[in-house]
Parts: C-alpha cells; sequence; structure tokens
C-alpha cells in the first residue's frame, strides 16, 4: 500500500481515490495510465486529491470506506478459476461493503467505484447479471464500442461520448447474455455492447454495465493513453510480442487507430474524468 497527493492545496480538504491494483504484480500501461488521469484531473480543476494504492491479488490489501472514489484495474488471468482465494473473497465482500454502505440513507457520503476489464468481470458474475465465459480467442486492439440509450442519455460517465466510440480491448473471457430479470432487480443498465459483425454468428459482448448510481464498469480499458500505449507497443520487445500473437498488420493497425485523436484519445479523455468529476460532486454537495 502506498499513498502520495498530487496538486497539494494547503488547509484544503483532499478528494480521497483509492486505486485497486488487479495486476498480480505484473508489469502493465494501466497503472500508469489511471495514475496520470488522476493526476490530470486535480491540476485541471485545482483540487488537491490523495490517493492509495492497494495490491489487492498479492499482498491482499482492501481499502476502507474513508475514500470518496474508488478506481479498480484491470489484470491477468481467469475471473473464474479465482473465486475461492482469499483475495477474491475479500474484494467481493468489499464490493457488498460498500453497496451496503451507499444504500445507508443517514450515510450521505456515497461512494463510487469504476471497474475496469479483469475487475468488471469478477463484479459481473458477482452479482451473476450475465454470463462470464472465455472467449474462443484473445481480442486485442482498438475497436468500436456502440452506446446504448442508457449511455447515451446519462450524465454522467458516459456523457458527451460519440457513437460508436472507440477503446482499447485486451482479454480472454467476455461477458455475454445478459440476466435481464438480474439487471432490473438490481437497477441496473447495459450501457455498450461490442462492435457489430454481421458476417460472425456470435452474441455480441457487453462493454460496460451501471451496476447502480454509484458503481459502473468496463470490459475495455478507458484509462489507454494514445501517446503512451502508441510508444509502448513501439517497443522492440513489445512489438515484437504483438507481431508474434497477432499478426504485424494487427500491430500496424493499432499504431495507426492510437495516432487518431478521434479514437482514443478521444475516449482516454472522457470517460474516467467524467467519473471522477462525478464523485467529487457528491463530495462537494456533502461538504458545502
Amino acid at each position: 500500500m502506498q499513498s502520495y497527493t498530487f496538486n497539494n492545496i494547503e488547509n484544503s480538504q483532499p478528494f480521497k481515490v483509492a486505486i485497486l491494483d488487479m495486476n498480480e504484480g505484473h508489469a502493465n500501461q494501466g497503472m500508469r495510465c489511471i495514475r496520470e488521469i488522476v493526476q490530470q484531473f486535480a491540476v485541471a480543476h485545482n483540487i488537491s486529491i490523495e490517493v492509495t494504492e492497494f495490491d489487492v491479488r498479492v499482498e491482499k490489501e482492501i481499502p476502507d470506506l474513508s475514500f470518496d472514489a474508488y478506481i479498480s484495474s484491470g489484470g491477468p488471468g481467469s475471473p473464474l478459476d479465482s473465486i475461492d482465494t482469499d483475495w477474491d473473497i475479500e474484494f467481493t465482500g468489499w464490493i457488498d461493503e460498500v453497496e451496503r454502505y451507499n444504500k445507508q440513507s443517514e450515510n450521505t457520503d456515497k461512494k463510487s467505484i469504476f471497474f475496469i476489464c479483469h475487475s468488471y468481470q469478477i463484479a459481473c458474475r458477482h452479482y451473476s447479471v450475465a454470463n462470464v465465459c472465455k472467449r474462443r480467442s484473445t481480442s486485442f486492439g482498438v475497436f468500436p464500442i456502440h452506446a446504448l440509450e442508457d449511455a447515451i442519455t446519462e450524465e454522467q460517465t458516459f456523457a458527451g461520448l460519440k457513437n460508436p466510440f472507440y477503446g482499447v480491448d485486451s482479454r480472454d473471457f467476455q461477458v455475454i447474455q445478459p440476466n435481464h430479470q438480474r439487471l432490473r432487480d438490481m437497477g441496473a443498465r447495459i450501457l455498450c455492447i461490442e462492435k457489430e459483425r454481421p458476417h460472425v454468428v456470435l452474441e455480441r459482448a457487453i462493454m460496460a454495465i451501471r451496476f447502480n448510481e454509484y458503481f459502473v464498469g468496463t470490459q475495455f480499458h478507458p484509462e489507454a493513453d494514445a501517446v503512451g500505449m502508441s510508444l509502448h507497443l513501439q517497443n522492440d520487445d513489445r512489438k515484437k510480442t504483438v507481431i508474434d500473437n497477432h499478426g504485424f498488420e494487427k500491430w500496424q493497425s493499432m499504431i495507426e487507430q492510437l495516432n487518431d485523436p478521434e479514437k482514443i484519445l478521444y475516449t482516454h479523455d472522457h470517460i474516467l474524468p467524467n467519473f471522477l468529476m462525478e464523485a467529487y460532486k457528491k463530495k462537494v454537495e456533502v461538504f458545502a
């Protein structure tokens, strides 16, 4: 567990953000991207943000309820095989704890959670809102994502996005076959689905769900930044790995799309900053 502050403003009430690291000790770009988005948000809005990172899978660290917003990262491995592990039990128990807290009317400082990729799959599995299963093959690249009516009309995390918009996808598992009755019972809404592929007879994956007013998650990586990802993919070792696993055309396509300002950059600049703003507004309202 480590803590640090962005844009430290003396005598101000800091906006407290917890980042749950689900990467199991593996090096990754996602954590860097999340940190940079939080830092940019602090500077852009001239607020002090106190950040604490929690290593969920290795150290079994789970945040308490003192934070205003929580961002739970993506990570490697199966969202199904971990169901009986200590860290998974702690993590899903924490989800339930935050939900119980938010449901108590006397708790006016509601807590917001954003689930990314692996975290999103675990949340979907935990809530039984859909079938979480292995894909036939790895999905890797920059893909169009289709926003449904609930994403288009909501004035929260997905506000201002184009339709379709683009996201970085990197996964071996998928969320499909929604349990509509369970979703209705929870008050949850499907926000986005996978790109349409008329030539492929496969159900489109659910790419984003609002589980409740305060919890939202995406299958794709909204934190991915165009410049950093482009440099990362042009690293000789990483380039070779991508080409070996997915082919030169996939690598070349990702580089081209990452450099398109209407694609990844647009998503990076909207989704997580929108989430942080919504959580920050809730904090300000409580202390107003």
